[in-house]
């Protein structure tokens, strides 16, 4: 694969554009603006990625080598360069969306995302807790930035709903991921929650997301944001939850971790089918 594209992790940017769908499924709409806005996300995921690169050159260096800046297919300068590049493209999706829809909200979403992305890559990522949360903000942010780009104030506060879901429910699994990763990133003198107090009390703040998160799912069968179909999916994507975080508080071993951060992934999948389901 040519470097420059596998350095976008363009699978992981794709995934965050079908917030952009989702909303506009619910929206049942398809605009101009609609199709920045997927760009954008693609853009704004994919810089994220490679200032991430940029700035984890040295750890990568030994960790993984096989990346494209440690690898010498790109040089850190260019890695750097590039992940400014989309920035800006990212930045002009926004411009434009704001322009079309003569509201800034979309251009303001994107200018904030910059930053944010900017400072995670830089320090926030090794911030205990903080970092986790960043994860999960920027990826709840998707949703919202969508609905604000339909510009339709009921699909607005669905998107805002939908956004929290992600919010959550990222943040858990993020910080199930730091369980797993505890003895790689104590090799690479990380400050993650479960170096710094113990696997065990960040298990119980995931599980209580994940429980709280559940909990909220039937409310957008209630509200009507999504029809009956919604529910038998969503019930499976519950169920996986749910056991995720179960397994979680009976072992925090890595491969446990593990397993609880592989359900979480793909109880989210099936969330999202659920949200196309239920907009049928």
């Amino acid at each position: 694969m040519n470097p420059y594209i596998e350095i976008l992790r363009p699978g992981n940017a794709l995934m965050s554009a079908i917030s952009i769908i989702l909303v506009a499924l619910i929206d049942k709409t398809i605009s101009i603006p609609v199709v920045l806005a997927m760009l954008a996300v693609f853009f704004e995921t994919a810089a994220g990625n490679v200032i991430n690169d940029y700035f984890d050159y040295k750890i990568d260096l030994i960790n993984k080598p096989d990346r494209p800046i440690p690898s010498g297919r790109i040089s850190l300068k260019n890695g750097r360069n590039y992940g400014y590049f989309l920035f800006f493209m990212g930045t002009v999706c926004g411009f434009f969306i704001s322009y079309l829809t003569n509201n800034w909200i979309p251009f303001a979403i994107v200018l904030f995302a910059d930053v944010v992305l900017y400072l995670y890559a830089y320090k926030l990522k090794s911030t205990p807790l903080l970092g986790n949360l960043t994860v999960g903000f920027m990826t709840g942010f998707g949703f919202v930035f969508g609905g604000f780009s339909i510009n339709n104030p009921t699909i607005i506060m669905t998107s805002i709903f939908l956004g929290f879901f992600a919010l959550v429910m990222t943040t858990a699994r993020e910080i199930i991921k730091d369980i797993e990763d505890i003895e790689g990133d104590k090799a690479d003198g990380a400050r993650t929650l479960p170096i710094l107090i113990g696997a065990k009390k960040p298990a119980i703040l995931a599980a209580i997301l994940i429980v709280v998160d559940s909990a909220l799912c039937p409310l957008l069968y209630y509200y009507h944001v999504f029809g009956i179909l919604y529910l038998p999916v969503i019930a499976i994507a519950v169920v996986l939850f749910i056991y995720s975080a179960i397994i979680i508080l009976k072992s925090q071993e890595r491969e446990v971790a593990a397993k609880a951060s592989k359900n979480l992934k793909i109880g989210m999948l099936i969330a999202f089918v659920a949200f196309i389901f239920g907009s049928l």
